[in-house]
């Protein structure tokens, strides 16, 4: 649905309808800062605004702005991030592993 109307309206206002749960790993200071954006919304709206609500809004303004370069290279950033920690895991897993006899076939990997 391509709508500007907030997250409810736009989706058929059922705000339980058509969900799928998440599991977000966020760093301590950007949860931080997400916490303190729910209590000035909070204090603002007179309304109680959860955590789950400001990363629900957020989520929809980032995609708003897909082609925005801040975005993009923020992506890019932690893309980077997670595929050099990666790399580093595996050769740590690797250097931990005892040498296979030569005649010893390699694991396949699931897919």
């Amino acid at each position: 649905m391509a709508s500007d109307a907030p997250w409810p309206a736009a989706h058929g206002g059922g705000l339980l309808e058509n969900r799928a749960r998440v599991l977000l790993i966020l760093p301590e200071n950007v949860l931080g800062r997400a916490r303190v954006l729910a209590g000035k919304a909070t204090v603002k709206l007179k309304l109680p605004v959860s955590l789950q609500v400001i990363l629900r809004a957020l989520i929809e303004q980032g995609l708003k702005q897909e082609n925005h370069p801040a975005l993009l290279a923020n992506i890019e950033a932690h893309a980077q991030a997670i595929r050099q920690a990666r790399r580093l895991a595996r050769v740590r897993a690797r250097s931990d592993t005892p040498p296979r006899p030569s005649g010893e076939a390699r694991p396949r990997r699931r897919q």
